[in-house]
Parts: structure tokens; C-alpha cells; sequence
């Protein structure tokens, strides 16, 4: 009967040890379950980290990033582009090149939503933006 009067003790500041290190958990687990998409176009070392947000500054999940690349000697090689946001309105181009001859032009869509962000990778090869969209003006 010693014995398990002994081991009552111990079990508690074995569940009292366990439960302080919960929190220090959870974050990891949700950062985890939701992480931030991301395409590399390898072709240099610049990234562009991008939060999308509707005019109401919501976070829009699953919006559509694209972005057009010309690059190379007289910008005759193209490559295009698309990556969509996580459930927090996040995604991630990596790999840009650090030259171009022109800013690239980011373009966001989810529906009628759009909207645009633009970065020189010669002036900040490692950003972040954020994308606001806005409904789109219907044309007659």
C-alpha cells in the first residue's frame, strides 16, 4: 500500500509537467495545419511573401496570385506563374530573379475580386505586401 501512496505524487507532477508544456504546442500544431503555400520559379535568390485582404481587410482564403516573368538576355525567356493563398489569406513566391528589365506586376483574383502588387527585386529581393481586393467594375 506504501507504494502506490508514493506513486500518486509522482503521476501528478508528471500530468502538472505535461500540461505546462500545452501551449508551447498548440501554436506549432496550427502552424502546421495551415502553412503558407508556396512556388519557386529557381530562378534566383529574391522572394515576395503576400497577404490577401478584401476591402473590409478580411483575410480572403484560396485567392489566386499570378505573376507573368521575362527574364534572361533580352527577356525572351517567359514563365508564368500561380500560386493561391492558405485559409489566412497567405502564399509565397520564392526564387525571383534579381534582375529584371521591368517591376513584376503580382495580379489577385478570388471571383469578382482583384487586385495588384508590384516589386522591383533590384530594390527589395526579400518582401512582403499585401494584396487588397476590390470588386471589379462591371463593363456594358
Amino acid at each position: 500500500m506504501r507504494h502506490v501512496s508514493l506513486l500518486r505524487p509522482a503521476l501528478l507532477a508528471l500530468l502538472l509537467v505535461s500540461a505546462n508544456n500545452l501551449p508551447a504546442q498548440v501554436p506549432d500544431q496550427a502552424a502546421k495545419s495551415n502553412p503558407v503555400p508556396v512556388i519557386n520559379a529557381d530562378l534566383g535568390s529574391c522572394s515576395a511573401e503576400f497577404t490577401v485582404r478584401d476591402d473590409s481587410s478580411k483575410l480572403v482564403p484560396d485567392a489566386k496570385i499570378r505573376v507573368h516573368i521575362a527574364y534572361g538576355f533580352m527577356s525572351l525567356h517567359k514563365l508564368d506563374l500561380e500560386v493561391g493563398t492558405n485559409a489566412d489569406g497567405e502564399a509565397r513566391f520564392e526564387g525571383l530573379p534579381e534582375k529584371v528589365k521591368r517591376p513584376l506586376e503580382f495580379h489577385a483574383s478570388q471571383g469578382k475580386l482583384e487586385g495588384s502588387a508590384v516589386l522591383d527585386p533590384a530594390k527589395e529581393c526579400k518582401s512582403q505586401h499585401s494584396i487588397v481586393l476590390t470588386e471589379t467594375p462591371q463593363t456594358p
